[in-house]
């Protein structure tokens, strides 16, 4: 059987089953085991839990399930709403003050959390009404919490980035690093659209009423202490990092622990949201890893057939530049992220598409930001976009899962000029993990 069968046959099957309804995780188990077996025989299946058990014996692994536990308990306390209700005080009659302070919150959170669904769940009940209740543009609203919301997969400590990480074996805390600058560039060029947009149409963004904004100097500096718990968090995990004191996954038990505190300052801290919390966690921990357990499978079956240096010779074959072949695969990864889930994209093409990057002279810290940036596009972007699904569940009803979508185009613009950027001067991921 040729590996231009084997190739067609594997991901055509995938798209099939996938229309079939079957999760990602059985529908990539399946053609892994049928395809195991029908190349190399029963012996396959000895290879196939092998490659399984040498992924999920990574130690830096750990951190996954304690960055989840810190988005839970967060996503239970009061602190990302303190941390809105002194931003919202502290926006005084800035037009469109609502939804940068909104954009503000959300670049915090993410470097707090790292995964999405929490933050736009608490956005969306917590910001999305207040704006509503202004009187703002209602796709401007919603696609400020939408795309806001998304920074968790971008900032670091992004799930995102450690899965990548831990697929093609590159240090983690580079790609933290890395990831720094675009994450920023992404939130500033939201807060700059909403800005300019309220500044030539102020119906867009109204400020608040008079009455919500007199507040005394003493009364606005007593509400900035919501902003030193969160930091507290965020140093935690990404100062500790970057200062050399703790490794990825140390970084990521000291954040649950920190978290854990701030909980505790706050006195929120209860047996209940410790058990909601764990709960979630262990929840979402097993969707990830029975993805992972197929998709590490089916690729595994895939190197077997020689299938990765097979479209390593096609790619790098074209008769086109080099920067052309990343274009192409920028492109791939954008269609992928309209159908699939990003942990299922992340296992099924990097094995295959970072040898490529590396035969062409490229970064894979470079190209694993790029990554992480194409997912972001991947949860506005229809038919299946996460952030529009998580918004409607808290969204007040007469708004539509239709008008959600068509308010994320503008910020799937910005974040496509953010991709291109990064494109274009790789010093921009590449220049702090330098200094290391």
């Amino acid at each position: 059987m040729g590996v231009e069968f084997v190739t067609v046959g594997m991901f055509g099957g995938m798209i099939v089953l996938l229309l079939t309804g079957l999760p990602l995780g059985f529908v990539t188990g399946i053609i892994a085991v049928g395809f195991g077996l029908a190349l190399f025989g029963p012996a396959s299946l000895f290879l196939i839990a092998n490659r399984i058990y040498s992924f999920y014996n990574e130690y830096v692994l750990v951190a996954v399930p304690m960055f989840i536990f810190m988005a839970s308990v967060m996503e239970r306390s009061g602190v990302a709403r303190d941390l809105f209700r002194a931003m919202h005080v502290w926006a005084g009659n800035l037009r469109g003050g609502l939804a940068v302070q909104t954009t503000i919150a959300a670049t915090f959170m993410g470097a707090m959390t790292g995964i999405i669904g929490g933050e736009i769940v608490l956005l969306g009940l917590v910001a999305l009404p207040q704006m509503l209740r202004l009187g703002y543009d209602r796709k401007l609203a919603i696609g400020t919490i939408c795309a806001g919301g998304s920074l968790g997969s971008m900032i670091p400590p992004s799930i995102v980035l450690v899965i990548y990480g831990l697929t093609v074996n590159v240090s983690i805390g580079d790609l933290f690093g890395g990831a720094v600058f675009p994450a920023l560039l992404m939130s500033g060029s939201y807060i700059a659209y909403i800005l300019i947009r309220c500044y030539i149409n102020p119906r867009l963004g109204p400020p608040a009423p008079k009455e919500e904004r007199d507040v005394t100097l003493r009364e606005k500096l007593a509400l900035l202490s919501a902003v030193g718990l969160p930091l507290v968090i965020v140093f935690a995990v990404l100062g500790t990092i970057y200062l050399g004191i703790a490794s990825v996954t140390e970084a990521a038990g000291m954040g649950a622990l920190a978290t854990l505190l701030v909980a505790r300052i706050r006195r929120e801290l209860s047996w209940k949201m410790m058990r909601d919390s764990l709960q979630q966690t262990m929840s979402t921990c097993g969707v990830l890893l029975w993805v992972s357990f197929g998709a590490t499978a089916m690729i595994g079956v895939y190197n077997l057939a020689g299938g990765p240096a097979f479209v390593r010779q096609i790619m790098i074959g074209l008769p086109v530049s080099p920067i052309v072949v990343i274009l192409i695969m920028m492109l791939i990864l954008l269609v992928l992220g309209m159908l699939m889930d990003w942990i299922g994209i992340c296992l099924l093409t990097m094995p295959v598409f970072v040898p490529i990057i590396k035969a062409l002279g490229y970064d894979p810290i470079w190209f694993g930001v790029l990554f992480c940036m194409n997912m972001q596009v991947s949860y506005l972007t229809p038919p299946f976009g996460p952030a529009a699904f998580y918004l409607k569940g808290v969204a007040p009803p007469d708004i539509s899962l239709g008008e959600i979508f068509s308010s994320m185009w503008p910020f799937i613009g910005l974040q496509l000029l953010a991709l291109g950027a990064v494109i274009a001067f790789p010093q921009m991921v590449l220049w702090l993990p330098g200094l290391n």
